[in-house]
């Protein structure tokens, strides 16, 4: 099978980013696109793609959502025993990205992740319907079964036992979050003149603003 795909091409002429117009805290620029990338465009803005180097030593990537930000880093949650979970209590060091297809900007953030406080996932999880807590009960995430029957059937099972009960967090789930250490903005432009800016975080905690070639 041949399929070639050298025809498929885009102009991107939308927006451009200058160093005279960008804050000196890249979370700050985040924040902004992330507003105007959830205001103008349907989709999961929230969707970002998590990188991490697995036990067999080749990096994965996936998608997974984005449930909070702060100035100190960005906040997911999943099991911890997990494909991913487990990569990272070998290898916290990760790469997340977010591409905004319609506003023609892509995010690439380099960091450290880290659990977060067992209390904030407890609040997180009560937080959440009904069904997607007994998910999290139900699924051995990453881990091979036997059929779809198996995990429908223990659903209903758990279904009963909690009927009229609080669903407690499984200890295995809960939050990360990434630390950055370098965060590069990426605005396409025509004739493939990029704008990519490289934000990287300094021994003072002060960050480093460079313009990188497209």
């Amino acid at each position: 099978m041949d399929n070639d795909l050298s025809n498929y091409r885009k102009s991107y002429e939308k927006h451009e980013l200058l160093e005279s117009n960008v804050p000196e805290n890249p979370m700050e620029l985040f924040i902004k696109w992330f507003h105007e990338a959830d205001a103008l465009f349907a989709g999961e803005t929230n969707a970002m793609t998590i990188s991490t180097i697995g036990l067999d030593g080749y990096p994965k990537s996936r998608v997974v959502l984005l449930k909070k930000y702060t100035y100190e880093g960005f906040i997911f949650y999943t099991n911890y025993e997990s494909e991913k979970g487990k990569a990272i209590a070998t290898n916290p060091n990760v790469c997340l990205s977010f591409f905004w297809q319609g506003a023609e900007r892509q995010i690439i953030i380099k960091g450290k992740a880290e659990k977060i406080a067992e209390n904030l996932s407890d609040g997180y999880f009560e937080s959440r319907p009904r069904g997607s807590q007994l998910g999290a009960l139900v699924s051995n995430q990453s881990q091979v079964v036997e059929s779809k029957d198996i995990l429908e059937q223990q659903l209903k099972k758990l279904e009963k036992d909690f009927d009229g009960k609080e669903i407690p967090r499984p200890k295995n789930w809960g939050g990360y979050i990434v630390k950055p250490v370098e965060i590069e903005f990426w605005q396409g432009r025509p004739n493939r003149l990029h704008d990519r800016i490289r934000y990287t975080l300094q021994d003072d905690y002060n960050w480093l603003i460079n313009r990188l070639s497209p």
